[in-house]
Protein backbone atom coordinates (compact mmCIF):
# COMPACT_ATOMS: atom_id res chain seq x y z
CA UNK A 1 0.00 0.00 0.00
CA UNK A 2 0.89 3.53 -1.13
CA UNK A 3 1.06 6.11 2.12
CA UNK A 4 -1.62 8.47 0.66
CA UNK A 5 -2.38 9.02 -2.77
CA UNK A 6 0.46 9.73 -4.92
CA UNK A 7 -2.09 10.71 -7.57
CA UNK A 8 -3.51 13.60 -5.21
CA UNK A 9 -2.62 17.27 -6.20
CA UNK A 10 -1.94 18.45 -9.59
CA UNK A 11 2.17 16.67 -10.14
CA UNK A 12 1.82 16.32 -13.41
CA UNK A 13 1.64 20.29 -14.09
CA UNK A 14 4.99 21.85 -14.87
CA UNK A 15 6.31 23.58 -12.39
CA UNK A 16 4.85 21.65 -9.42
CA UNK A 17 7.97 19.35 -8.03
CA UNK A 18 10.68 18.00 -10.33
CA UNK A 19 9.68 14.40 -11.87
CA UNK A 20 12.74 12.34 -12.19
CA UNK A 21 13.74 10.10 -15.53
CA UNK A 22 14.50 7.05 -15.32
CA UNK A 23 15.94 5.06 -18.45
CA UNK A 24 13.67 2.22 -19.39
CA UNK A 25 16.13 -0.24 -18.63
CA UNK A 26 15.14 -4.55 -19.30
CA UNK A 27 13.08 -6.03 -16.30
CA UNK A 28 13.19 -2.63 -14.68
CA UNK A 29 8.88 -2.57 -13.08
CA UNK A 30 6.92 0.22 -13.25
CA UNK A 31 3.05 0.65 -13.14
CA UNK A 32 1.28 2.75 -15.95
CA UNK A 33 -0.17 5.46 -13.64
CA UNK A 34 -3.50 5.82 -15.52
CA UNK A 35 -4.98 2.29 -16.35
CA UNK A 36 -2.63 0.79 -13.19
CA UNK A 37 -1.12 -1.88 -15.24
CA UNK A 38 2.07 -2.89 -13.67
CA UNK A 39 5.08 -5.19 -15.46
CA UNK A 40 8.49 -5.01 -16.25
CA UNK A 41 10.18 -3.20 -19.18
CA UNK A 42 10.79 -5.77 -22.30
CA UNK A 43 11.52 -3.36 -24.69
CA UNK A 44 11.57 0.16 -25.49
CA UNK A 45 12.21 2.95 -28.55
CA UNK A 46 12.05 6.34 -28.58
CA UNK A 47 8.64 7.18 -28.33
CA UNK A 48 6.91 3.56 -25.78
CA UNK A 49 7.72 1.22 -23.88
CA UNK A 50 6.62 -2.29 -23.25
CA UNK A 51 5.42 -3.86 -19.94
CA UNK A 52 5.26 -7.26 -19.21
CA UNK A 53 3.24 -8.17 -16.30
CA UNK A 54 3.44 -11.39 -14.07
CA UNK A 55 0.78 -13.65 -16.03
CA UNK A 56 2.53 -12.60 -19.23
CA UNK A 57 0.54 -9.97 -21.05
CA UNK A 58 2.13 -7.29 -22.60
CA UNK A 59 1.31 -3.59 -22.94
CA UNK A 60 2.47 -0.88 -25.26
CA UNK A 61 2.53 2.63 -23.21
CA UNK A 62 3.84 6.06 -25.26
CA UNK A 63 6.76 7.40 -22.86
CA UNK A 64 4.70 10.57 -21.25
CA UNK A 65 6.08 12.70 -18.81
CA UNK A 66 5.17 11.52 -15.58
CA UNK A 67 3.61 8.71 -17.23
CA UNK A 68 4.94 6.13 -14.57
CA UNK A 69 4.88 4.73 -10.93
CA UNK A 70 8.38 3.73 -9.71
CA UNK A 71 8.10 2.28 -6.09
CA UNK A 72 5.17 4.77 -5.85
CA UNK A 73 6.50 7.46 -6.64
CA UNK A 74 5.96 9.47 -10.45
CA UNK A 75 8.41 9.21 -12.70
CA UNK A 76 8.89 9.95 -16.60
CA UNK A 77 10.43 6.99 -18.31
CA UNK A 78 12.76 7.78 -21.22
CA UNK A 79 14.85 5.68 -23.47
CA UNK A 80 18.34 4.16 -22.15
CA UNK A 81 21.29 5.44 -23.47
CA UNK A 82 23.09 3.40 -26.42
CA UNK A 83 25.65 1.47 -24.47
CA UNK A 84 29.31 2.46 -25.83
CA UNK A 85 31.04 -0.22 -28.05
CA UNK A 86 33.33 -2.42 -25.56
CA UNK A 87 36.04 -2.10 -28.01
CA UNK A 88 37.08 -1.08 -31.54
CA UNK A 89 34.71 -0.98 -34.02
CA UNK A 90 35.44 -3.99 -36.69
CA UNK A 91 34.68 -4.17 -40.31
CA UNK A 92 32.51 -6.65 -41.88
CA UNK A 93 35.78 -8.48 -42.73
CA UNK A 94 37.06 -8.68 -38.85
CA UNK A 95 39.42 -5.99 -39.28
CA UNK A 96 39.96 -2.83 -36.95
CA UNK A 97 38.02 -0.22 -38.67
CA UNK A 98 39.41 2.68 -39.02
CA UNK A 99 37.28 6.12 -38.05
CA UNK A 100 37.03 8.95 -40.34
CA UNK A 101 38.59 6.95 -43.67
CA UNK A 102 39.15 8.79 -47.03
CA UNK A 103 40.20 6.36 -49.11
CA UNK A 104 43.98 6.84 -49.95
CA UNK A 105 45.15 6.91 -54.21
CA UNK A 106 45.06 3.74 -55.52
CA UNK A 107 48.23 1.18 -55.85
CA UNK A 108 49.31 0.26 -59.75
CA UNK A 109 48.82 -3.07 -57.69
CA UNK A 110 45.00 -4.75 -58.89
CA UNK A 111 42.98 -7.58 -57.56
CA UNK A 112 41.26 -9.36 -60.15
CA UNK A 113 37.84 -11.40 -59.59
CA UNK A 114 35.92 -13.72 -62.10
CA UNK A 115 32.21 -11.69 -62.43
CA UNK A 116 30.49 -8.94 -61.42
CA UNK A 117 29.21 -11.22 -58.65
CA UNK A 118 32.63 -11.73 -57.12
CA UNK A 119 33.39 -8.34 -57.50
CA UNK A 120 30.22 -7.23 -55.20
CA UNK A 121 30.91 -9.56 -52.48
CA UNK A 122 34.68 -8.74 -52.07
CA UNK A 123 33.30 -4.88 -51.90
CA UNK A 124 30.98 -5.96 -49.17
CA UNK A 125 33.09 -7.65 -47.14
CA UNK A 126 36.33 -6.36 -47.86
CA UNK A 127 35.56 -2.85 -49.13
CA UNK A 128 36.70 -0.81 -45.74
CA UNK A 129 40.24 -2.81 -45.84
CA UNK A 130 40.83 -2.46 -49.63
CA UNK A 131 40.05 1.52 -49.55
CA UNK A 132 42.38 1.90 -46.56
CA UNK A 133 45.08 0.08 -48.65
CA UNK A 134 44.01 1.95 -51.68
CA UNK A 135 43.14 -1.58 -53.68
CA UNK A 136 41.27 -1.56 -57.04
CA UNK A 137 39.47 -4.46 -57.85
CA UNK A 138 38.18 -5.63 -61.38
CA UNK A 139 37.07 -8.06 -63.13
CA UNK A 140 37.49 -10.87 -65.55
CA UNK A 141 34.42 -11.66 -67.03
CA UNK A 142 35.56 -15.10 -67.50
CA UNK A 143 38.80 -16.86 -66.70
CA UNK A 144 39.42 -17.24 -70.06
CA UNK A 145 40.85 -13.95 -70.66
CA UNK A 146 43.42 -14.05 -68.27
CA UNK A 147 46.86 -14.80 -70.26
CA UNK A 148 46.10 -11.75 -72.56
CA UNK A 149 45.11 -9.24 -69.10
CA UNK A 150 48.02 -10.26 -67.59
CA UNK A 151 50.25 -9.65 -70.53
CA UNK A 152 48.48 -6.38 -70.93
CA UNK A 153 48.61 -5.42 -67.42
CA UNK A 154 52.56 -5.55 -67.36
CA UNK A 155 53.27 -6.92 -63.46
CA UNK A 156 56.09 -5.97 -62.00
CA UNK A 157 57.65 -5.09 -58.83
CA UNK A 158 55.35 -2.82 -57.04
CA UNK A 159 52.91 -3.21 -59.87
CA UNK A 160 51.42 -6.57 -58.61
CA UNK A 161 48.62 -8.51 -60.21
CA UNK A 162 46.25 -11.08 -58.03
CA UNK A 163 44.18 -12.89 -59.28
CA UNK A 164 40.83 -14.72 -57.56
CA UNK A 165 39.35 -18.00 -59.69
CA UNK A 166 36.24 -19.75 -59.17
CA UNK A 167 36.66 -23.87 -59.19
CA UNK A 168 40.03 -23.54 -59.02
CA UNK A 169 40.32 -27.47 -58.38
CA UNK A 170 43.09 -29.96 -59.76
CA UNK A 171 41.95 -31.10 -63.82
CA UNK A 172 40.00 -28.01 -64.29
CA UNK A 173 40.45 -25.69 -66.96
CA UNK A 174 40.56 -23.32 -64.84
CA UNK A 175 43.90 -24.58 -63.25
CA UNK A 176 45.26 -25.28 -66.21
CA UNK A 177 45.14 -21.55 -67.39
CA UNK A 178 46.17 -20.28 -63.39
CA UNK A 179 49.26 -22.73 -64.26
CA UNK A 180 50.44 -20.98 -67.39
CA UNK A 181 51.17 -17.64 -65.76
CA UNK A 182 54.81 -17.52 -64.01
CA UNK A 183 55.12 -14.03 -63.39
CA UNK A 184 56.64 -13.85 -59.62
CA UNK A 185 54.69 -10.54 -59.72
CA UNK A 186 51.25 -12.41 -60.07
CA UNK A 187 49.61 -14.55 -57.67
CA UNK A 188 46.63 -16.59 -58.88
CA UNK A 189 44.54 -18.25 -56.23
CA UNK A 190 40.77 -19.74 -56.35
CA UNK A 191 38.42 -20.98 -53.89
CA UNK A 192 36.56 -24.97 -55.35
CA UNK A 193 33.10 -23.48 -55.77
CA UNK A 194 31.67 -24.18 -58.90
CA UNK A 195 30.35 -20.17 -58.71
CA UNK A 196 30.91 -17.11 -55.68
CA UNK A 197 27.62 -18.05 -54.96
CA UNK A 198 28.37 -21.39 -53.25
CA UNK A 199 30.96 -19.37 -51.30
CA UNK A 200 28.16 -18.01 -48.79
CA UNK A 201 26.82 -20.61 -46.20
CA UNK A 202 23.73 -22.29 -46.72
CA UNK A 203 22.76 -21.59 -43.15
CA UNK A 204 22.82 -17.98 -43.85
CA UNK A 205 19.91 -18.53 -46.70
CA UNK A 206 18.07 -21.01 -44.36
CA UNK A 207 18.29 -23.74 -47.00
CA UNK A 208 20.04 -27.24 -45.77
CA UNK A 209 22.88 -26.83 -48.46
CA UNK A 210 23.54 -25.70 -52.29
CA UNK A 211 21.50 -28.17 -54.07
CA UNK A 212 23.64 -30.08 -56.71
CA UNK A 213 23.26 -29.76 -60.43
CA UNK A 214 22.87 -31.95 -63.11
CA UNK A 215 25.48 -31.43 -65.95
CA UNK A 216 24.18 -29.72 -68.97
CA UNK A 217 22.11 -27.70 -66.91
CA UNK A 218 23.45 -24.25 -66.27
CA UNK A 219 24.42 -23.69 -62.90
CA UNK A 220 22.96 -20.97 -61.48
CA UNK A 221 19.76 -21.54 -63.09
CA UNK A 222 19.61 -25.14 -61.91
CA UNK A 223 20.13 -23.48 -58.47
CA UNK A 224 17.27 -21.56 -58.66
CA UNK A 225 14.85 -24.43 -59.59
CA UNK A 226 16.08 -26.60 -57.16
CA UNK A 227 15.31 -24.14 -54.37
CA UNK A 228 12.17 -23.32 -55.57
CA UNK A 229 13.10 -19.51 -55.32
CA UNK A 230 10.88 -18.17 -58.94
CA UNK A 231 13.27 -15.47 -59.85
CA UNK A 232 15.69 -14.58 -62.75
CA UNK A 233 19.49 -14.65 -61.14
CA UNK A 234 20.11 -11.42 -61.05
CA UNK A 235 17.31 -11.57 -58.31
CA UNK A 236 18.63 -14.23 -56.84
CA UNK A 237 21.63 -12.94 -56.72
CA UNK A 238 20.31 -9.64 -54.62
CA UNK A 239 18.83 -12.34 -52.10
CA UNK A 240 22.02 -13.82 -51.39
CA UNK A 241 24.41 -10.76 -50.93
CA UNK A 242 21.67 -8.90 -49.30
CA UNK A 243 21.79 -12.28 -46.40
CA UNK A 244 25.55 -11.38 -46.68
CA UNK A 245 26.49 -8.70 -43.24
CA UNK A 246 30.22 -10.41 -42.38
CA UNK A 247 33.02 -12.75 -42.64
CA UNK A 248 31.58 -15.35 -40.36
CA UNK A 249 28.94 -15.43 -43.64
CA UNK A 250 31.52 -16.91 -45.95
CA UNK A 251 33.29 -20.41 -46.12
CA UNK A 252 36.90 -20.45 -45.36
CA UNK A 253 38.11 -21.38 -48.29
CA UNK A 254 37.01 -18.07 -49.65
CA UNK A 255 38.29 -16.05 -46.85
CA UNK A 256 41.77 -17.31 -46.91
CA UNK A 257 42.01 -16.66 -50.54
CA UNK A 258 41.10 -13.00 -50.83
CA UNK A 259 43.17 -12.16 -47.55
CA UNK A 260 46.30 -14.05 -49.31
CA UNK A 261 45.41 -11.36 -52.31
CA UNK A 262 45.04 -8.49 -50.66
CA UNK A 263 48.26 -9.41 -48.55
CA UNK A 264 49.79 -10.05 -51.56
CA UNK A 265 49.57 -7.01 -53.30
CA UNK A 266 50.09 -4.32 -50.45
CA UNK A 267 53.46 -6.39 -49.95
CA UNK A 268 56.06 -3.60 -50.00
CA UNK A 269 58.73 -4.77 -52.76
Amino acid sequence: MYEGDVLAGNWRRPGKGKIPKVPAEQDLVVEDADSGFCGAVVACDKEAVTLEDRFGKRRLFPLAPAAFLLEGRPVTLVRPAAAAPAGPRRSASGSIAVEGLRARVARESRIYVEGVHDAALVEKIWGHDLRVEGVVVEYLEGVDDLPAIVEEFGPEPGRRLGVLVDHLVPGSKESRIAAGITSPDVLVVGHPFIDIWQAVKPSVLRIPAWPDVPRGVPWKEGVIAALGWRVEPAQAWRRILGAVSTYTDLEPELLGRVEELIDFVTETP
